[in-house]
């Protein structure tokens, strides 16, 4: 297979100018540069841009795969919404970080496994992953969790795991959105270890405003605020004024939140690393457990539907043994394959009906004399013996 490496960025707040566009178009002639993304693909070389700074400078959200098991997401996020002491809990080095960027704040999230997982291109993952965004910043932290599960399933704890304590479980775990099951396909997260986590999580208390809700805080706005925000809809800006103006009213329903149910939420037991891990060994050994028993019930169960099945037909048959011989010579006369293979289902119907009656005696006679009379047909004889029925 040869070398893919997939980039992706994607301004959401607000959208490059040209002064922006020139300078990344002068970091590599193949992207495609749009007022609001990044986008390359490399079979052979590797991308001169430091997604770091791009970051920083440019974009909100950048994802990055290769074909060699290398995954990355990267979200950039106004500190004020997500500050950082809320994302520290949830890191882990190499795999989940955040850090501080002027205003931002920026989470990076690697998966980086060599084996045992399926390769895909990087086409759609973003424009399914950059949702996460919103719902960061209304609070919901269920992809920080997420992360952290996912680098503790993919790396190698050792005793460490005994020590390492899970970060705050965030309510919702029972019930993901599409976007933190894709996001959990992207980390590539054992399902199973999702579901040992979200014991201990609470119903979502994340709630999509009402009209009522959002009159009021658009009504509280500063006047000077309002004009400006007119005014960049005038020149063209209306997507990024809309997704300033969401993020900020999630902002402070989020800070409002968190400061109503601070006192109110009482955190589950925290569970070590090494007690989700050996909960989620013994769930899926349990449920392959349940596959295996249902295997072998439904395996029972058809060997049952067919014995009864080979007893009607044997039903029909009795008493006809007589004419079945005769179908057998017409069978073996014809010298064709498929009506050799056709005799030979006969004899077995015989040899059956033999076991029903107690003739068996007199049925290996009848075969032995079949085999004399047709000793020259060996396809036929060859047939015999491989079902069982020799001289």
């Amino acid at each position: 297979m040869s070398e893919y490496q997939y980039y992706e960025f994607q301004a959401i707040d607000r959208p490059l100018d040209e002064k922006a566009m020139s300078k990344l178009r002068s970091l590599t002639s193949r992207a495609e540069v749009t007022p609001t993304s990044l986008v390359n693909v490399y079979h052979f070389g590797d991308f001169r841009g430091n997604p770091d700074r791009l970051m920083d400078q440019y974009f909100d959200a950048h994802l990055y795969i290769a074909n060699w098991g290398s995954r990355r997401l990267m979200l950039r996020l106004p500190a004020s919404a997500l500050p950082l002491s809320s994302v520290k809990p949830y890191c882990l080095p190499d795999a989940l970080t955040v850090r501080a960027s002027g205003e931002n704040v920026i989470l990076d999230l690697h998966s980086n496994i060599e084996d045992g997982w399926e390769y895909t291109e990087g086409e759609g993952w973003l424009t399914s992953l950059i949702p996460l965004r919103a719902s960061l910043l209304a609070g919901d932290l269920r992809c920080l969790y997420l992360g952290w599960l996912a680098a503790l399933d993919n790396s190698h704890l050792d005793n460490d795991g005994e020590k390492l304590s899970e970060p705050p479980v965030p309510p919702g775990l029972k019930k993901l959105s599409a976007p933190l099951r894709r996001f959990a396909e992207f980390v590539r997260l054992d399902l199973d270890l999702v579901q040992i986590a979200a014991k201990t999580s609470g119903e979502s208390a994340l709630q999509e405003p009402s009209t009522e809700q959002v009159a009021a805080w658009i009504e509280r706005l500063p006047g000077p605020e309002k004009n400006s925000m007119l005014m960049r809809l005038l020149h063209g800006e209306g997507m990024f004024v809309s997704a300033e103006l969401q993020r900020r009213f999630v902002e402070d329903e989020a800070r409002k939140r968190l400061q109503r149910n601070a006192k109110e939420v009482q955190a589950p037991p925290r569970r070590t690393a090494a007690e989700l891990l050996a909960a989620r060994d013994r769930l899926t050994a349990e449920k392959e457990r349940r596959t295996e028993a249902r295997a072998v019930k439904q395996e029972a169960r058809r060997l049952q539907e067919k014995a009864a099945e080979r007893a009607r037909h044997l039903d029909a048959l009795a008493g006809r043994e007589e004419e079945l011989w005769q179908q057998i010579e017409s069978a073996v006369g014809a010298k064709l394959p498929k009506d050799y293979m056709r005799a030979v289902d006969l004899v077995r119907d015989l040899r059956d009906l033999a076991e029903r009656s107690g003739s068996r005696e007199a049925l290996a006679q009848r075969i032995r004399e079949l085999r004399r009379r047709h000793g020259a047909k060996r396809k036929f004889i060859q047939l015999l013996n491989q079902a069982g029925f020799p001289g």
